[in-house]
Order: structure tokens, then sequence, then C-alpha cells
């Protein structure tokens, strides 16, 4: 097996879990087959699983994603660390101390990322502000219009193996998504619940339009 490829399709994981052969195949730059070849190895191996999911109408599709073993393939350890750290965090205070305190985190990130400009931009234009500056914390995000709404899809989450433990997580990107944009952001799919990415519904204009 080639170790570049090999990297590369362990990298198309790590940044886009449970996708399929053929996404896996498009991302790489290789053909399905070599694909599966690489995937049988990497089962084998225990860094590589997947699972059936519903998707819409007709036959479910298999989805791949990468086991703890398969994350900590990568430089940094995080999600050991993290998930460590959270579990003493959780033994030490109460649920809602620790739920405070991710909200909060949440809130500072948002105060970091805004600017006064902000105030005066249509909503499309502080989608786009915002969908750069998740970028550079690890989110891949992309937005579409549905009538009077805005539609927030997450492809890629930096949280997404730590969330499987501790889903409070999913409370960081909801809160900077509604501070950023100045209104409530309500989840509609979550890949944690077996979805095929996480969804966000925001109203199409910002509260100053609406108030005018």
């Amino acid at each position: 097996m080639s170790t570049n490829t090999r990297q590369k399709v362990l990298a198309t994981l790590l940044s886009r879990p449970r996708i399929t052969i053929n996404e896996i195949a498009e991302n790489v730059g290789i053909n399905p087959i070599s694909v599966r070849h690489h995937i049988s190895a990497l089962e084998a191996e225990s860094l590589v699983d997947s699972e059936e999911e519903r998707h819409g109408v007709g036959r479910p599709r298999r989805v791949y994603f990468l086991t703890e073993a398969g994350v900590e393939k990568f430089p940094t350890r995080y999600v050991r660390l993290t998930t460590r750290l959270l579990e003493q965090l959780k033994e030490s205070v109460p649920a809602p101390i620790v739920s405070k305190l991710f909200t909060e985190m949440a809130k500072d990130m948002a105060n970091d990322f805004a600017s006064p400009e902000m105030q005066n931009m249509s909503m499309e234009d502080r989608l786009r502000v915002l969908q750069n500056l998740l970028k550079q914390e690890g989110f891949l995000i992309e937005w579409e219009r549905q009538g009077d709404q805005y539609h927030i899809h997450e492809t890629s989450c930096p949280y997404y193996h730590v969330g499987h433990n501790h889903p409070e997580v999913c409370s960081v990107d909801q809160i900077i998504i509604s501070s950023m944009l100045s209104v409530p952001a309500a989840k509609t799919q979550c890949i944690l619940n077996g979805d095929q990415l996480c969804t966000y519904v925001v109203p199409a204009l910002a509260i100053k339009e609406i108030s005018k």
C-alpha cells in the first residue's frame, strides 16, 4: 500500500468523517476500487470503521470514519487528551457548570471573531465572514438560501471525535454562529445523531434588517 495514499485517505476521514467510498475517492484523487483496497487494510488495523446510514429514499449507504486509534495516527493526540480532561472535569464539577463553561468559551470565541464592521453587513456578508473564520478553527461550512431561511451545513467538524463521549462540545459552534449572525441558529441535523451533516437554520434577514 502506498504510504502517501494511505495518509491521504486517513486525512480525508479526519476532516470529513462518515463519507462513502466514492466520496473518499473524489477527495483523494484515485478510483473507488483502489480506495476499497486501502480501506480494507486500514480496517484490518482497526484504524477505520464503518456502518450503514440511511440517506433519503432507497437503500442505506455505507459510511466510513476513523476509530480513536485512527485519529491517534496524527501528530496531535488531542482526542485522548481532551477526552481525559473532560472526564476529570465532569467528575469534579456538576453538569450544569460544565455546560456553562462551554457556553462562556463559545461566547469568548465569538467576541474574538466579531468586528464593528459586521453590524452594518447584510446576512450574506456575515455568512461569508463566518465561513472564513470557522475554517480557521477547523470547520468546513457551506450555506444556501431556502426561502426565508439560510441553511448552514458543516461538512467537517474538528470536535467530531470528542463529541461522541462529550456532546456538550456541539454547543460551541452553535453559539458562535448565533452570536456572529445576531440571530438564533436552530440545529436541524447532527453528525453525532447519524446525519450526514450538521445543519443550522437561521432567518434570511439580520435583526437590524428585520426591524426596518
